[in-house]
């Protein structure tokens, strides 16, 4: 997997005047050796991904109850002789071939297919309203409305094609990754499935055009059914698309260029429904992407929905699919042969990078989690009447409900089927998407170049030796073993940060410094390599969101305390007696209900995909604020009372007396809340954090007139800064794991606040296309010219800005025969208001 000293990393070094006088650099010097491919915390089994959601779905969970078996992973790319039925020299040089020759292929020919969409009630009534032709022309006035999408409709799997394409891609890819690994845990369940007769979707959160072509070739190595797949590209090459639609490949229609051009046709959407009606009645599978930044995608699980929902199909089992890569592939949004024919001819010479790891989940019955009524969405409300009254009113107490985020659906033509349903039905559809978003992401292996990158970007951005970073890998891979996360790399930890390296080294500067036998790296102050290291270090940000939401609101309370003055005194009276040499004690008070109000709050800015579906939001923010506890930031303490908290005969009122006629009558003393505090002895320590956050707040001129404690009434939580949880051998300092997950939402914060302050520069109302090009100019004017905060910048972050703002009623939607215009709504064209919504904002942003 590695080799010495790669090339990749050589031509990055910074050149020395006396180099050729030194001894070669070694990436073993002053590093002990560790091994982690077996996890540190967890003994010598792996974390177990892929479950079903034990809330949901728990009768599809209690089907694999006892059968955790690990059986490892198999490289499909590694086809050798032991895999065909014969032996010898010659066929060690074509195993590939007689290995897919000998594969089970299900075939699927669409016969009588075109006819029986014709007959569904939807593609008449729309065939109705679109054509009106005299009597014994309307078949042929049909099928004239109808041909664009015939070619899609006749789409099949031949066995000949799929077998040839099958080598063709086996071939291709052993060109462009080192291996690809298949988690087989969960493949029993699927044949076990696929046995008995149920119906199988694929889901997978969208990467690159890759993904597609993955999960129906380890289908296929596998002998499982190999799915439809819904392909978003537009394939201009026609005997491209023949190919393509004989392997069972959806694709766009000719006259469409994206997936809005489309949805926007409002034949698309019924035919799509009746063919997707027409797959599941013939028993096949099918694979879907959904987008995480846009929702597209969701239309198609909200079709399979409907279908259930109207009895069309019984059920289908759903199948999120985790797809992880040290190197994200290029692709193009269009594709031409002369495209296909320019990456082919690419992998001859192109040596193979990085490796791939898919894990394939437990399936799981949409039918159960639909009709159960486990997921639930009764608390769904608009951002507007979560976040406008905190931010416009100042208003202490949150309004407790979660984001509804419509626009995963009514972004397409399907919305139109969609207003009849009810809110609650609609809400439903958009939970099962982002359920199936959040299962796939919390699938996906953390990969080394992932956990490297996240390092780099969040912790050292100021650059960072070698032998630090390889002690921050073996920590952080402690820390995602013991948060159940899998990790996609094994071997020695320099060799694990050396082949990681090689990989980033286009994205990064790596050179020795002279005073000393040792590299040291720095992210290159570039808006390609931060947005490559951004985009590798998402799933390491979603394996820490609930630290990370926490880190934000202590971050966003400190920063209240530091410009206030609250606690700047000292205190001498030590809770435990114990005084710490020369250092006078210092307590930095948070109110607890308020730091989880804050950590709500913050809750409904995050993107989709990032929060559990089944958890409720101020669930979530308490788990936020407790796992800062689990991990050290905060340390709780009692406070001294009169009666001991323990004194369990008061607080039961065993021995208390009380009359019998008294109304207010309790069996026990326990109304009064219990006072806990969290308390860290060094006051130049919290005088440094408290300096700091000062000093960066002070910047930025973001002042919080509010009190500390609104609500002196409740239980008062007092929070500090603490050291470090014994079972994890964190090695660097408290604040330094604070700044740390603050980063890891800087970026989407950053970008609100830019997006926000760009509203004064445009002229709107615009066309959707051409505001979020102006706000995306802006974004990435502005970091270079603050030469930093590059990651602010990527098209995701732009798109999930802007729909945030029209969520939250700052921007307003005007459709038009033209399209979708955007706009400042009238409560937002005042300064006044867009100068308290970035002050809300920025109090998450520690720098």
């Amino acid at each position: 997997m590695v080799q010495e000293k790669t090339d990749g990393i050589d031509k990055d070094m910074v050149p020395l005047s006396n180099q050729h006088n030194r001894p070669a650099l070694s990436w073993e010097l002053k590093i002990k050796k560790r091994r982690i491919t077996v996890p540190p915390c967890l003994g010598k089994y792996r974390p177990v991904v892929g479950q079903c959601c034990h809330q949901c779905t728990p009768d599809s969970l209690r089907k694999r109850f006892g059968q955790n078996s690990l059986l490892g992973f198999h490289n499909i790319l590694d086809v050798n002789e032991t895999q065909t039925r014969y032996r010898g020299w010659l066929v060690r040089r074509v195993c590939c071939a007689l290995f897919v020759r000998g594969c089970k292929v299900y075939a699927s020919p669409a016969t009588n297919r075109l006819e029986r969409v014709l007959q569904s009630n939807r593609v008449k009534d729309v065939l109705a309203a679109e054509h009106e032709a005299p009597e014994g022309q309307d078949s042929q006035g049909q099928l004239k409305l109808l041909s664009p999408f015939l070619p899609t409709i006749k789409t099949c799997i031949s066995p000949g094609f799929l077998r040839f394409v099958g080598w063709v891609m086996l071939k291709m890819f052993s060109s462009l990754f080192d291996s690809i690994q298949v988690n087989l845990n969960h493949l029993p369940d699927l044949h076990r499935v696929s046995q008995e007769g149920s119906l199988l979707v694929y889901v997978y959160v969208r990467q690159s055009v890759v993904d597609c072509a993955l999960i129906p070739l380890v289908l296929f190595c596998h002998n499982l059914r190999v799915p439809y797949t819904v392909c978003p590209l537009q394939v201009y090459s026609s005997p491209l698309r023949s190919i393509l639609q004989k392997v069972g490949v959806v694709l766009l229609p000719p006259s469409a260029s994206t997936e809005q051009e489309a949805e926007a046709d409002r034949l698309y959407s019924p035919v799509m429904t009746s063919l997707v009606r027409e797959l599941l009645h013939e028993g096949q599978a099918i694979s879907v992407g959904v987008s995480s930044e846009s929702g597209q995608g969701g239309q198609w699980l909200a079709r399979i929905r409907q279908l259930i929902k109207e009895g069309h199909v019984p059920d289908v089992c759903l199948v999120p699919v985790g797809i992880s890569y040290d190197c994200l592939p290029k692709t193009s949004i269009q594709v031409g042969l002369r495209t296909v024919f320019q990456w082919l001819l690419s992998f001859f010479w192109r040596r193979p990078e990085g490796c791939v790891r898919i894990h394939l989940s437990q399936p799981f019955s949409l039918k159960e989690m639909c009709d159960s009524g486990r997921c639930r969405v009764d608390e769904w409300l608009p951002l507007q009447d979560l976040l406008l009254p905190v931010i416009l009113n100042n208003r202490s107490d949150t309004v407790f409900g979660r984001r509804r985020m419509l626009w995963l659906l009514t972004s397409s033509h399907y919305a139109s089927e969609l207003d009849e349903l009810t809110p609650t039905e609609r809400d439903l559809s958009i939970a099962i998407i982002l359920h199936l978003i959040f299962s796939a992401t919390s699938c996906k292996a953390v990969m080394s170049t992932s956990l490297v990158s996240s390092l780099l970007l969040y912790k050292h951005h100021k650059g960072v030796s070698a032998s630090v970073l390889c002690r921050d890998v073996a920590w952080l891979t402690e820390e995602l073993l013991f948060r159940n996360k899998d990790v996609g790399f094994g071997g020695s930890l320099p060799q694990v940060v050396h082949y990681s390296l090689s990989l980033l080294a286009p994205h990064l500067v790596i050179g020795a410094v002279p005073s000393r036998k040792d590299l040291f790296i720095v992210p290159r102050p570039s808006l390609d390599a931060s947005l490559h290291l951004a985009l590798q270090a998402q799933i390491v940000t979603h394996t820490f969101i609930s630290e990370a939401v926490g880190a934000c609101a202590v971050s966003a309370m400190l920063c209240e305390v530091a410009v206030s003055g609250v606690g700047s005194g000292g205190r001498n009276d030590s809770m435990d007696g114990v005084e710490v040499g020369g250092d006078t004690d210092f307590d930095v008070v948070l109110c607890q209900s308020e730091l989880t109000e804050r950590a709500l709050q913050l809750c409904h800015l995050l993107p989709p995909g990032f929060m559990p579906p089944c958890q409720s939001s101020q669930s979530f923010a308490q788990d936020a604020i407790d796992s800062l506890v689990r991990c050290g930031i905060l340390i709780m303490e009692e406070i001294p009372r009169d009666v001991p908290i323990c004194d369990f005969w008061k607080k039961e009122g065993t021995m208390t007396w009380t009359t019998s006629d008294d109304p207010y009558h309790s069996d026990s003393d326990c109304d009064e809340q219990d006072l806990r505090s969290y308390k860290r002895k060094s006051l130049a320590y919290v005088y440094t954090v408290l300096f700091t956050f000062f000093f960066l707040f002070y910047q930025t001129t973001l002042l919080l007139p509010v009190p500390l404690c609104r609500c002196p009434q409740l239980s008062l939580h007092k929070f500090t800064w603490g050291g470090l949880s014994k079972q994890i051998s964190q090695p660097s300092l408290c604040p330094e794991m604070l700044f740390f997950l603050c980063s890891m939402l800087a970026g989407h914060l950053r970008a609100l606040c830019w997006t926000t302050t760009a509203l004064d520069l445009i002229d709107s109302p615009l066309p959707e296309t051409e505001f979020v090009a102006q706000i995306h100019s802006h974004l990435c004017d502005t970091a270079k010219k603050k030469k930093q905060h590059y990651e602010s910048c990527s098209e995701e972050a732009v798109h999930t800005a802007v729909r945030t703002l029209i969520d939250l009623g700052v921007l307003s939607e005007e459709r038009q025969k033209d399209g979708v215009f955007l706009g400042v709504s009238p409560l937002f064209q005042s300064p006044e208001n867009r100068q308290k919504l970035q002050l809300f904002i920025k109090q998450y942003l520690y720098n």
